[in-house]
């Protein structure tokens, strides 16, 4: 598996695509009013957005993302960094905030490669 993760609009899509010669057509667009297990395709985008899905009809986040990691070991997995800025008053997207983080901790750890993307340009950071 391989993670990149970044702020919104930053890249991270087209950098995935450019650099595994990839196409639209290998994407999985997440959304948050899925929350069916993302895969059947190279690219995972958005997984933030299943993990919405997830939390607003009471799964188990941590169980979910451990299931997906073992259905999708060679999955390009990409998700948006909601960590920074101002914490949500409201109690669904705080938690949101919280299941990314500890689903990002899940992801880096199974991945063979992590990548932060900031401004378009690509670090390494595993």
């Amino acid at each position: 598996m391989i993670l990149i993760f970044g702020g919104a609009y930053q890249g991270k899509l087209a950098y995935a695509l450019e650099r595994f010669a990839l196409t639209e057509a290998e994407v999985y667009h997440c959304s948050e009013e899925d929350t069916a297990m993302p895969g059947n395709q190279k690219v995972i985008y958005d997984i933030d957005q299943w993990i919405l899905a997830l939390i607003r009809t009471g799964s188990d986040v941590a169980e979910q993302v451990k299931r997906f990691i073992e259905a999708n070991p060679d999955a390009i997995v990409i998700c948006d960094d909601i960590s920074c800025g101002v914490v949500p008053i409201d109690k669904t997207f705080r938690r949101w905030r919280e299941d990314t983080g500890r689903a990002l901790e899940q992801l880096a750890r199974q991945s063979e490669e992590v990548v932060r993307l900031f401004c378009g340009i690509p670090t390494r950071i595993k």
